[in-house]
C-alpha cells in the first residue's frame, strides 16, 4: 500500500538506452508506451544527418527537432545527461585513455556549453563527475584540487539558475558516497547536490550492506537517484575496468539493496523534496539507466525490452515498500 501523504516520485531514465538506433523518435515512443514523463537527455540522434551525437555535440537544429518531437510524445528533460567532469584532474600519463582539459578552459567552453543546454530544453539539473585522479594514486590526497574544481563548476551552474548533481562511480575521486560527501561539505553550496547509483558501487566489490553505508553518506546532499543494479560483486580494487562489467540486472534482482534504501528515504523525503523545489526542480527523479544488455565507461544498453523489464523491476521495489510513482494512467490520454 502506497504512504497516501508521499509526493510520487518522478520515474525517468536516460532515454538512449532504450532505443536500438537511439534516434529521438525511438527514444520517446518507448519512454511514452512506458508510461514516462520524463528523460534524461544524453545520446540522440536528432535527424540532422550527423548520426549519433552526444547530447553535448547538437546543434540548433537538433535542439529544435528535439524539442518539438518530445512535446508530441509528452516528455520533459529532468537533467542533461553531460560528461563534465571525466576528464584527467591531473595532466599525466597512466596508462588510461582519459583526456586532459586545462581547467579553465574547460569550465569557459564545456561546462557553459552543459548550462546553455539545459536552458534550452528547460530543465534544471546537469549531471557530472568528480575528474579522473591519476590511475593506482589515492583519491584522497586529490580531493583538495577537485574540490576547488567542482566549486567552480557549481557556482557556474549556479549562475544559470542550475544545480549540478555528482554522480558516484569508479575510477573517479568521488567513487564511493563518503568521498562524495566530502566534496559536498567541503563546497557547501546548495547548487551542487549528489547523484546516487548502486550498481556502481557494487562492481567495485561493495557488500548490500556497504553500499548502504554510502547511500547513508549521500543522503544529506542526495539530489537525485540513478537505478541500475549489479548481482555478482567483483573483489574490492582501487581501479575497475568498466567495459568488463557484464552482470548489470534489474533493480529487483541485484546486489545494491534497493527495498532497504528506498523504505529509508522515506524518512525524510518530505524534506528532500522541499529542498529540490526550492530551486525550481519539481521532485526526486528516480532515473533508470539499466545497462542489462551490457554497460561501461561511457554509457550503456538496454533496448526497449530490456528498459520495461528494469522499469517493472523497479516498480516492484517500490509497491513493495509503498513508496508512491506515477505513470501515465488513462485520464492523462483524455487530455492530452
Amino acid at each position: 500500500m502506497q504512504h497516501p501523504n508521499l509526493a510520487p516520485l518522478l520515474l525517468g531514465g536516460l532515454a538512449d538506452e532504450a532505443a536500438n538506433q537511439k534516434t529521438a523518435m525511438q527514444q520517446f515512443c518507448a519512454f511514452a508506451a512506458l508510461g514516462l514523463r520524463y528523460y534524461t537527455l544524453r545520446f540522440i540522434d536528432a535527424g540532422t544527418g550527423a548520426g549519433i551525437q552526444n547530447v553535448m555535440q547538437l546543434d540548433p537544429q537538433g535542439i529544435e527537432n528535439i524539442r518539438n518531437l518530445q512535446k508530441e510524445y509528452g516528455l520533459s528533460v529532468s537533467s542533461i545527461g553531460s560528461p563534465i567532469g571525466k576528464v584527467k584532474l591531473l595532466d599525466v600519463e597512466d596508462g588510461t585513455n582519459n583526456r586532459f582539459v586545462p581547467f579553465q578552459d574547460y569550465l569557459q567552453k564545456d561546462v557553459r556549453r552543459a548550462c546553455d543546454l539545459a536552458n534550452q530544453f528547460d530543465c534544471k539539473l546537469i549531471r557530472g563527475f568528480s575528474f579522473y585522479h591519476p590511475k593506482g594514486t589515492d583519491p584522497h590526497a586529490h580531493l583538495p584540487q577537485a574540490i576547488d574544481q567542482i566549486g567552480q563548476i557549481t557556482r557556474l551552474c549556479d549562475s544559470y539558475g542550475l544545480t549540478y548533481g555528482l554522480e558516484v562511480e569508479a575510477n573517479l575521486v568521488g567513487q564511493t558516497g563518503k568521498l562524495l560527501a566530502k566534496v559536498h561539505s567541503a563546497v557547501a553550496h546548495p547548487a551542487l547536490v549528489l547523484v546516487f547509483d548502486g550498481a556502481n558501487l557494487v562492481c567495485q566489490g561493495m557488500s548490500t550492506d556497504e553500499v548502504f553505508e554510502e547511500y547513508l553518506a549521500m543522503k544529506p546532499g542526495l539530489g537525485w537517484i540513478h537505478v541500475k543494479d549489479y548481482k555478482k560483486p567483483s573483489n574490492a580494487s582501487s581501479h575497475v575496468d568498466e567495459e568488463s562489467l557484464k552482470a548489470f540486472v534489474p533493480a529487483n534482482l541485484g546486489d545494491s539493496g534497493h527495498e532497504a534504501i528506498f523504505r529509508d528515504l522515506m524518512t525524510n523525503y518530505p524534506e528532500l523534496v522541499e529542498r529540490l523545489r526550492a530551486r525550481g526542480i519539481p521532485g526526486l527523479f528516480i532515473d533508470l539507466e539499466p545497462h542489462v544488455k551490457g554497460g561501461g565507461q561511457f554509457g550503456g544498453f538496454s533496448g526497449p525490452d530490456g528498459f520495461g523489464v528494469a522499469l517493472r523491476g523497479l516498480c516492484k521495489v517500490l509497491d513493495y515498500v509503498g513508496f508512491p510513482y506515477k505513470l501515465r494512467e488513462f485520464e492523462d490520454i483524455r487530455v492530452s
